[in-house]
């Protein structure tokens, strides 16, 4: 199997509601809420950059289509990384952030590996880290 990632999809409470997070709170393009005429198919996309696509779908449908009980989840099992290119770029992501309604849960600051990052959780408790490392190049 070659390694390949094309979609993250995050199970969600309210997918109204954490549409308007990623696109009205951080500004993300999407077509809005797809699939409707589907019974048990309403869906956001956001395209990321190199054809991933971030996916929000209700948990509980999630939960059925994989055969798989619905149950509580911890915000420490993964994190979601998003590169920026400076410091400032991550203080200015972690704010734009707090102010569309995420948590922050680890307030910006300089690691012992020699990036800068912080923590934030989304509506949904999916736990993001903006991080800059200096050992990454984001390309523009």
């Amino acid at each position: 199997m070659e390694p390949q990632i094309t979609v993250i999809t995050l199970g969600v409470n309210d997918l109204e509601e954490s549409l308007g997070f990623y696109r009205d709170g951080l500004g993300w393009r999407t077509e809005g809420i797809v699939g409707t005429e589907f019974e048990g198919g309403a869906v956001a996309f956001f395209p990321l950059n190199n054809g991933l696509q971030l996916a929000l779908y209700p948990k509980h449908q999630i939960a059925e289509d994989a055969n798989v009980d619905d149950t509580a989840s911890s915000p420490a099992e993964f994190t979601i990384g998003h590169n920026v290119a400076s410091k400032e770029e991550v203080d200015d992501v972690m704010e734009t952030a707090e102010e569309a309604g995420a948590e922050v849960t680890d307030p910006p600051r300089d690691r012992v590996w020699g990036g800068y990052s912080g923590h934030i959780q989304d509506p949904d408790d999916h736990l993001w880290e903006v991080v800059w490392n200096p050992q990454f190049e984001i390309e523009e």
